[in-house]
């Protein structure tokens, strides 16, 4: 199931950055006039074929955020961890340690008063 994932994560990858690679910036001088040629124009239009471009990179880049964090959870060493269900703390414990209070702090040395009024 993970190695699914990932190969299809990685394919919407490389398809995010063709359609980011296919739009064009706002001064016009992209990969889209490219297409031209491809017919595309004729049947979707300029003004569609960049609405088509966003929608799709809108699209591919919330399907590769979504199949990375659903991967995450499938992956194996996740999986051989979950199944020893002790956590960090109760690993690193000792098994049966006795509660320990906290000895007192030692006070602090107190320092001299001086005299409110001079010596003469």
């Amino acid at each position: 199931m993970h190695v699914f994932l990932v190969i299809v994560g990685v394919l919407a990858s490389l398809l995010l950055i063709g359609a980011v690679l296919l739009q064009s910036p706002k001064s016009g001088s992209g990969l889209t006039g490219g297409i031209a040629s491809l017919g595309t124009v004729q049947t979707l239009g300029v003004r569609r074929t960049g609405d088509f471009l966003s929608k799709v990179t809108a699209a591919l880049a919330a399907a590769v955020m979504i199949i990375c964090f659903i991967a995450q959870f499938t992956l194996p060493a996740r999986q051989e961890r979950l199944k020893g269900s002790k956590s960090v703390l109760q690993q690193s414990a000792p098994a049966s340690s006795p509660v320990k209070t906290v000895p007192s702090l030692p006070k602090a040395p107190v320092s001299p008063v001086l005299p409110a009024t001079p010596a003469k």
